[in-house]
């Protein structure tokens, strides 16, 4: 059973810096797309980033210049760097992959369970 695997969250002081990570739980054959999601309370879940198969990368508006979304193939797994952070960067950050589990399977979107993230200010 595949299951992505959030971690690297934590309680961080305005101005610091976090290093989320993001894997799968067993061996798998490829992870295609990926994507960082933030979810506060009362709020839709928001994209914060997002990198292809092909390493083309965006950023939500918010976090552009201070957040950096980079994968290690080898390892299958993909960062995302935060830098600077602000209190209002405060959530649940999720991360979301499509994942071909084996040779010749189909792809298929996961998620992980999140990690919480608060800045204080």
């Amino acid at each position: 059973q595949v299951q992505l695997v959030e971690s690297g969250g934590g309680l961080v002081q305005a101005g610091g810096s976090l290093r989320l990570s993001c894997a799968a739980s067993v061996t798998i054959f490829s992870i295609n797309a990926v994507d960082w999601y933030r979810q506060v309370p009362e709020k839709q879940r928001e994209l914060v980033a997002g990198i292809t198969s092909a390493d083309k990368i965006n950023y939500a508006d918010s976090v552009k210049g201070r957040f950096t979304i980079s994968r290690d193939n080898h390892k299958n797994t993909v960062y995302l760097q935060m830098n600077s952070l602000k209190p209002e960067d405060t959530g649940i950050y999720y991360c979301s992959a499509d994942i071909k589990p084996y040779s010749g399977s189909s792809v298929y979107r996961y998620w992980g369970q999140g990690t919480q993230v608060t800045v204080s200010s």
